[in-house]
């Protein structure tokens, strides 16, 4: 759909839209010269590190990455689609979307069917509160659910005379309804999809139901069944739950993914709200992109049997190539034969959220399940962990985790002594990943030099380049930084992808940064990178004005004494403070 909103009207809207205005009405910005600063609201941080440009119209984090335009910041703070998201600023500015036929026609169809459905929603709790319901809701009253929460996710009941609903609807609701498959005609006749079940319904971001889930109230050999995909719903793209978890928690920093509609339903009488389920298998990519969209926290939960397991390694699998810097995955397997519905109600809320707070991380998750069944005292299995590490640690991208977490194979595999070229794989070495560096077994700390986090900083934020040069020319305790700051500025770099790419094709490059990061013996996460390198930038700038103006002057006998050069700066400095 956003290839059908013409490139003009986009342009116009974000000029219209004051970016600093539009992000500080969801959280609170602190002026910090010509920009604003908060506390990230896309990950959970103590230093402030997201910065927001409304003269250049974007904000940027240097914690998690997270970067975009208004657009962006609406879909990802709201977790809209881009139709949406540019819809909710129109409205805002006061523009009207200028859609062509072809696309007015779609969302036409699409409200006709969220339309249809939203009427059988209404049906189907209807049907629970009548004479007839009296069997679904005994069985909800069995399973511990109490009025108010029955009310929250709208269950529902779908009468088992097979045509109910279908009864119910005009002619024009049922044409619809038959187009989303709530009701089939495939044997020359209407018959309601859903029969004698208990219903949940799905609803997407914006509250309109898209599909169904039915329990059965009989001896049905389908448990559970789902409605087909349709024109609205997608079941990689839908997560069950998720709207009634932002209604709850309107900044949702983590999810708690589960297997089933009463999983998430149960926790959620139980005061723990940011749990969901995937509609499609969980542990697939489209699922699990859906889910990294709305946020960069997810805990995995599953029953603590073989199968459960077995649905851990597939997600793990799946999500490393999606993996990046700034996202954090854990892993809480329950006890065997408990899943959360049965788990919370048997140990209570807080017990429950003590082991979401102390779930397995994706690393350690990841080279737990690798090493079992291995003696790692023996040569011969320390050589099986690697060959089973490392093709899962080759598929994911390239970041800072990556690297540690080869860190980690590497120690557990006693290769106190091996070089390493970090970031790269058997398949695709950058030239300037030759270097040697040493990793040490004995050596976990991770500790850094303010030089050596500021060059790490600048590697992952190059436009950080610019404030680095301005303090390493006051503090000469930074010449790595300072060198590089400059040749990141005369280079004209604006990203990490460029910045690598010229240290892998640029001999000159190569030979004067050969030995930047010599020393490193261990490289923390993007995360703990940038938000030491943010506070590292922020102490009291005043003092360091002074500082710098001091070492101007201090050597000097006169105004004459300075060159051109330490003029201009002088000057530049007078201006701030008078600022």
């Amino acid at each position: 759909m956003s290839g059908l909103i013409p490139q003009r009207f986009i342009d116009d809207l974000l000029d219209r839209i004051d970016l600093a205005d539009l992000i500080g009405s969801r959280i609170t910005l602190k002026k910090a010269g010509g920009n604003f600063k908060a506390r990230c609201p896309f990950h959970d941080e103590k230093t402030p590190s997201f910065n927001v440009r409304p003269d250049k119209g974007f904000y940027h984090c240097f914690g998690c990455g997270a970067h975009g335009d208004a657009i962006s910041f609406v879909r990802e703070y709201e977790g809209l689609g881009f139709t949406e998201a540019v819809e909710e600023l129109a409205r805002r500015a006061g523009m009207e979307v200028p859609y062509d036929e072809t696309a007015k026609q779609e969302m036409r169809q699409a409200r006709t069917l969220t339309d249809a459905l939203d009427f059988a929603n209404r049906f189907y709790q209807s049907a629970l509160q009548s004479p007839q319901g009296s069997l679904a809701r005994d069985y909800l009253a069995q399973r511990g659910l109490n009025e108010q929460i029955i009310q929250l996710y709208q269950l529902g009941y779908a009468p088992g005379t097979g045509t109910a609903l279908m009864d119910a609807a005009d002619p024009e609701t049922q044409r619809s309804l038959v187009a989303t498959g709530t009701v089939s005609d495939r044997y020359g006749r209407p018959r309601d999809l859903f029969r004698n079940r208990v219903m949940f319904p799905i609803r997407n971001t914006r509250g309109k139901t898209v599909a169904f889930g039915g329990r059965t109230l009989g001896d049905d050999k389908a448990k559970y069944i789902n409605s087909p995909e349709s024109d609205v719903f997608h079941k990689s793209r839908e997560i069950y739950g998720l709207y009634e978890a932002r209604q709850a928690i309107r900044q949702l920093d983590r999810l708690l993914v589960v297997e089933g509609y009463m999983d998430v339903i149960a926790l959620a009488q139980h005061g723990i709200h940011y749990a969901v389920a995937c509609m499609g298998t969980a542990t697939n990519q489209d699922s699990l992109g859906s889910l990294l969209r709305q946020a960069r926290h997810l805990v995995f939960c599953f029953d603590g049997d073989t199968a459960g397991y077995n649905a851990a390694d597939r997600a793990l699998g799946n999500v490393l190539e999606l993996l990046g810097d700034g996202l954090h995955l854990q892993f809480l397997m329950l006890p065997e034969g408990e899943d959360p519905d049965t788990l919370v109600r048997k140990e209570g809320p807080e017990a429950f959220r003590k082991r979401v707070d102390g779930a397995t991380p994706l690393s350690r998750f990841l080279f737990d399940r690798q090493r079992e069944g291995l003696d790692l005292s023996l040569p011969e299995n320390r050589g099986e962990l690697r060959a089973r590490c490392e093709p899962l640690l080759n598929r994911m991208p390239r970041s800072t985790l990556r690297d540690a977490m080869w860190h980690e194979m590497l120690r557990l595999c006693g290769n106190q002594r091996r070089e390493w070229q970090p970031g790269g794989n058997r398949a695709g070495n950058k030239p300037w990943q030759g270097r040697r560096e040493r990793i040490r077994e004995e050596r976990v700390d991770v500790r850094l030099s303010r030089d050596n986090l500021l060059c790490l900083a600048m590697l992952e934020a190059p436009d950080m380049a610019e404030e680095i040069n301005e303090r390493a020319r006051s503090d000469r305790q930074l010449p790595r930084a300072a060198g590089f700051a400059r040749w990141i500025l005369e280079s004209g770099l604006g990203d990490r992808q460029a910045v690598i790419y010229r240290l892998a094709t640029d001999p000159q490059a190569r030979a004067r940064f050969y030995n930047l990061f010599d020393g490193i013996e261990q490289i923390p996460t993007r995360e703990h990178i940038m938000a030491s390198a943010r506070e590292l930038m922020t102490p009291d700038r005043e003092a360091t004005r002074k500082q710098r103006l001091a070492s101007l002057l201090g050597s000097k006998k006169n105004l004459s004494d300075l060159s051109e050069e330490e003029r201009r700066e002088l000057k530049a400095m007078g201006d701030r403070s008078g600022q």
